[in-house]
């Protein structure tokens, strides 16, 4: 399953990553069946969910400071039923110190440490591993940029403009998602 509807997540009053940004930043992620994956700034869960069901032999760590959106993680990995997903109630990069070596690391939230979790997640990263950041400011992508070029990192960035269509009586009217950077570095 990829690509699952945004309506069948539960949401309550926590950003969710929308379902077509989700479907680019998991691409980017590179997850194998056996992937170990972690999803800082989690949200939801919905990338926590999607990533869960492609790595079904692997492992998931959802990380989330917010107490109802912990609550959100736990409620979509019962509904989808994911059994490889542990969830750390943590602002990162606390909890992640005890993470095991990661193939993949998805940022959605940083909570203005992105410096810090950058620096714990490129040393749990395998070699060949990729973090992925999904970012709404300039900041936050030109500090990732800078942090990976001093590293030697291969980057990519590209941002991403979403609009659907919603039906408005007899006509279909653009509605413009936020725009996302999605930044991905490769260890």
């Amino acid at each position: 399953m990829f690509g699952i509807d945004d309506e069948k997540f539960i949401r309550g009053n926590v950003p969710m990553t929308k379902r077509e940004i989700r479907i680019l930043t998991l691409a980017a992620a590179q997850i194998d069946s056996d992937s170990v994956v972690v999803d800082v700034g989690a949200g939801t869960g919905s990338i926590t969910v999607e990533a869960a069901l492609i790595a079904r032999n692997g492992k998931i760590f959802a990380v989330e400071r917010n107490s109802e959106a912990v609550e959100l993680i736990r409620r979509n990995v019962e509904k989808f039923s994911v059994d490889n997903v542990e969830i750390i109630p943590a602002q990162a990069p606390d909890g992640l110190e005890n993470l095991p070596e990661l193939d993949a690391a998805i940022i959605g939230g940083t909570g203005g440490n992105l410096e810090k979790i950058l620096d714990v997640l490129d040393a749990k990263l395998k070699n060949g591993g990729r973090i992925v950041i999904n970012a709404i400011t300039i900041q936050t992508v030109a500090k990732a940029l800078e942090y990976f070029r001093a590293r030697n990192r291969n980057v990519d960035a590209a941002q991403v403009q979403i609009t659907r269509l919603k039906k408005i009586g007899a006509y279909d009217m653009n509605q413009a998602l936020n725009p996302v950077w999605i930044v991905t570095a490769e260890k």
